[in-house]
């Protein structure tokens, strides 16, 4: 059979993810803020998981339906085909969110998405008692501006927990966020990837994968592969064909660098857990005595910034490191991120473009240098 999937990711990610679904075999792809939906085999659950680089889950879409009230929203729920996923001894938990809407009581909505979900299972198996103890199906749900929608979450815990990061320095970028800013500064087999700010190094992590086409989800485990509808065979295929796939030849070639030594080791080691490490060159230094080992490049980063690290003037004082460094390299292409609006002016140069992404929670501007 068919279903929709539904994949929320980063805000300014979304293009970026839409193109994934429709590479992965996607068809009707759709966007919203912060969302794309896409329609496909039961199958693709497993390629979804193991190959979108920028989804931060993956989820079936049950439906969609107006809740201006607790009897709309039981409704609603207790006619969805709930029985063609869950089981009678399967898990249901529910949680979700709720937002600018009349129903805007969490507890009190999870309560009556559980209620109705039991009484479309218990006409459907002629049984007054589950016991929950099989494969967990969560149920999730988001109601805005009063239209409600019901999903199955696949993927367990999100997908920027690839594997290869057990832990990290002080704010570190997401997997997903790190996946998408490598799509949108056009990283290819055989780019030389430069971040002066490396951390934990999560982007030059993500962007060996992406060149080497190592799909994201390869060393992890997902919720839907105890699920019936799709057979371990399937998820057996999907990992094979993704290590198919893989292009250890790629020429790419990363160059970390940071003045803390103990991101230097956590960057190596991380590296080593997600098999790209013979890719990427490490060194203590300070951005102010930044250089590029190869003739041209890409330099994309993160640096500290009041928000997260330091105070607003040791930032815009990084900033103008930055700018009379990076300027000696008129003909690479610069991807940096940063909160501060006035960026350009403390970096010295305007950007070619600008981005908005969200870090977290922070506001963020990708500046892109590239003419």
């Amino acid at each position: 059979m068919n279903i929709t999937l539904t994949a929320p990711c980063h805000f300014g990610l979304e293009s970026v993810l839409a193109s994934e679904a429709r590479h992965i075999g996607g068809e009707n792809v759709q966007v919203t803020d912060g969302r794309v939906t896409f329609q496909g085999p039961v199958s693709l659950i497993a390629r979804a998981n193991i190959c979108l680089r920028t989804a931060e889950r993956v989820q079936v879409l049950l439906g969609s339906f107006p809740a201006y009230t607790f009897e709309d929203l039981f409704q609603g729920v207790r006619k969805l085909p709930l029985e063609d996923y869950i089981g009678q001894k399967d898990a249901f938990p529910v949680k979700g969110w709720s937002l600018n809407s009349k129903l805007h009581s969490i507890p009190d909505c999870q309560s009556i998405i559980k209620k109705a979900a039991v009484t479309r299972l218990q006409q459907a198996y002629h049984i007054n008692w589950f016991e929950e103890t099989g494969a967990v199906y969560q149920i999730e749900f988001g109601i805005h501006k009063d239209n409600a929608i019901i999903m199955l979450d696949t993927s367990g815990s999100g997908l920027h927990k690839r594997g290869y990061r057990r832990s990290s320095v002080i704010a570190p970028m997401k997997e997903t966020l790190a996946a998408g800013i490598i799509d949108l500064a056009r990283v290819y087999p055989d780019s030389a990837l430069y971040d002066p700010f490396c951390g934990s190094g999560t982007l030059l992590i993500e962007g060996a994968m992406h060149a080497m086409k190592i799909a994201p989800g390869l060393r992890r485990r997902f919720a839907a592969e105890k699920w019936n509808i799709l057979p371990q065979s399937h998820w057996h295929q999907e990992r094979q064909r993704a290590f198919d796939l893989i292009d250890r030849s790629a020429s790419f070639t990363a160059f970390g660098s940071d003045i803390d030594p103990e991101a230097i080791a956590l960057t190596q080691h991380n590296a080593q857990q997600a098999g790209v490490a013979s890719k990427i060159h490490l060194v203590r230094r300070d951005v102010k005595d930044f250089a590029m080992e190869t003739g041209k490049g890409v330099v994309i980063c993160n640096p500290p910034y009041g928000e997260r690290l330091l105070d607003v003037k040791e930032a815009q004082a990084i900033y103008r490191i930055m700018g009379k460094v990076f300027a000696q390299r008129e003909k690479d292409r610069f991807y940096i991120i940063s909160p501060d609006e006035e960026f350009e002016k403390f970096f010295g140069k305007k950007a070619d473009k600008r981005r908005k992404l969200y870090n977290g929670m922070i506001k963020c501007q990708v500046y892109m240098y590239f003419k």
